[in-house]
């Protein structure tokens, strides 16, 4: 069975940690890039499945070509940061099932029923999404994930083919903690739990 894991490292990840959206004028390593990738690939999907795919944009051409499809208020914040992530799902991603799940002809089920691609995709990229946050937390870096852009104009630019379709942008980098507001207040479990 697994530890409980130190409260600083639960503080970490969960507690203390909050979407941030300014950066210290710090790079992220390549290395760094890469090692996060390793930790988040390993969150459980449906079917071993990893439908989530990213787009790593570090480059000032890149970030320019995806400024104009971001929301006014996300601009300027994705323009200041040392890294952007745009995580999509890709729509083929059943094809790497054979592999990934061998025991279960689970390709051979998406190919049967088509119309369950896509929202299975979604969802499992989602959960990858929250494994790309808490492995850059992890890794001691922050994270300010955006929904408010056009994907239509993000998946022109990125993706012309139309395989892989962005669902969520995130900023990432070393935080500026000073000048943050409060947190959000969070439902009671009351609110949103039950034990029955």
């Amino acid at each position: 069975m697994s530890a409980i894991l130190p409260e600083a490292a639960l503080q970490q990840l969960f507690v203390a940690a909050r979407s941030n959206h300014r950066f210290q004028d710090k790079p992220v390593a390549e290395s760094t890039i890469r090692q996060l990738y390793e930790l988040l690939k390993w969150g459980p999907t449906a079917f071993n499945g990893q439908p989530g795919r990213y787009l790593f944009i570090h480059s000032d051409e890149a970030r320019q070509k995806l400024l104009p499809a971001l929301s006014s208020g996300n601009r300027d914040k994705t323009a200041a940061a040392p890294l952007t992530v745009v995580l999509a799902w890709d729509a083929a991603f059943h094809q790497h099932l054979p592999q990934q799940f061998p025991a279960y002809d689970a390709k051979g089920f998406y190919d049967g029923l088509p119309q369950l691609v896509e929202p299975h995709a979604r969802l499992n990229a989602s959960l990858q999404a929250g494994y790309l946050i808490l492995a850059a937390r992890a890794l001691g870096l922050d994270a300010g994930p955006m929904s408010g852009f056009d994907a239509a104009a993000v998946d022109a630019a990125f993706f012309p083919d139309g395989q892989w379709r962005s669902l969520l942008v995130v900023n990432l980098g070393y935080g500026v903690t000073e000048g943050l507001p409060p947190r959000g207040p969070r439902l009671a479990f009351e609110q949103a739990a039950a034990i029955v």
